[in-house]
């Protein structure tokens, strides 16, 4: 675990978060030439709590989804997880370092992507701007040769290595950005939006990206968005927070069964639709037949899709079917609406 004299890194310590808070004090503004006068001499302030006794932990290897609505905390959270911000009160520890005490021992130990914002030199060649990193973080050259290596063969960043910065598309800027924070090989990596504005390819690319250093380097990822094609895509548990507490800490698979919308069952039938009433005993919420085809809706933590096509086949001539699961924007929207 955490040296608090060296600072040194425990991997299979992961991340681990208790009662964290953190407050901000805002000045109180009072109206009128008067009251702007008070406030020089006696300010009044009022403490806003950003993040409030959070508590998680994450194992290595994981890739967990932290989201939320905007103003929920999440920002803040990071802030703290990579040492910017220093808590109200709890505890966290990053890999068994405190990340504010040991900033220079955390930042050696993670890696740091922001959608909006780029570590990169703008006016150099991406190359050049590696090269820089590598004397930042005293990387020996056999090990970033190594490294770079690794990831500018999954990212394809040889095709504009030596293209200035400014000159890069968004996605190539957003591969440069990865390749450059994992050039140190850190053992944790926080996202914040890494694919906001991306095409769909370019989308693609990243989370193939972040699948492979997790599941095959050990990697541990945190994950912010509002895209919840990331969430889907790349994590198997979220941990959802709002008003700085946290709602939610779970499986995926499970926040879907709990908020989720109905779920739809298309089938193409021959003839009428008969034994209605057994497919609502089933489970159907409703059924309607178009042109042929029957679309029948079902809330998918009362009844099961399996029960209803069964029903649905042995009273009817059925020639094909699919299952349209509840899209995971559905289940959010839901959640949030809970809240």
């Amino acid at each position: 675990m955490f040296d608090r004299v060296s600072g040194v890194n425990d991997r299979r310590a992961g991340i681990r978060v208790r009662g964290l808070t953190r407050e901000f004090k805002r000045q109180r503004r009072r109206p009128g030439l008067g009251g702007a006068v008070r406030g020089l001499f006696a300010p009044a302030y009022d403490v806003l709590t950003a993040v409030d006794r959070v508590s998680f932990e994450i194992e290595p290897g994981e890739v967990v989804g932290y989201i939320g609505p905007n103003g929920a905390g999440k920002s803040t959270t990071i802030k703290m997880l990579v040492g910017i911000l220093v808590p109200t009160s709890g505890e966290v520890s990053v890999g068994g370092i405190v990340p504010h005490r040991k900033r220079m021992a955390n930042a050696r130990n993670i890696g740091v992507v922001f959608g909006q914002r780029t570590q990169l030199w703008w006016d150099i060649p991406v190359a050049d701007t590696f090269k820089v990193m590598r004397h930042m973080y005293g990387i020996p050259l056999p090990d970033y040769e190594r490294t770079l290596a690794r990831f500018q063969d999954m990212l394809a960043i040889d095709e504009f290595a030596d293209v200035a910065v400014r000159q890069l598309s968004l996605g190539q800027r957003m591969r440069a950005d990865f390749c450059c924070a994992m050039l140190h090989d850190p053992d944790f990596l926080f996202l914040d939006e890494p694919t906001i504005g991306l095409d769909v390819v370019a989308k693609e690319q990243i989370r193939r990206f972040i699948r492979e250093i997790s599941r095959t380097h050990g990697k541990t990822v945190i994950l912010t968005t509002h895209d919840m094609g990331d969430i889907e895509k790349l994590c198997d548990r979220v941990i959802v927070i709002d008003k700085g507490a946290i709602m939610y800490d779970g499986e995926l698979d499970a926040l879907k069964r709990r908020y989720a919308a109905d779920s739809v069952i298309a089938a193409d039938v021959r003839g009428e639709v008969r034994d209605r009433a057994r497919l609502e005993a089933a489970g159907a919420k409703s059924v309607a037949v178009s042109d042929g085809t029957v679309t029948i809706t079902f809330d998918p933590a009362r009844a099961t899709a399996a029960a209803i096509v069964g029903e649905l086949l042995r009273g009817n001539e059925v020639r094909d079917f699919s299952v349209e699961e509840p899209e995971i924007e559905h289940v959010i929207r839901n959640l949030y609406a809970s809240l």
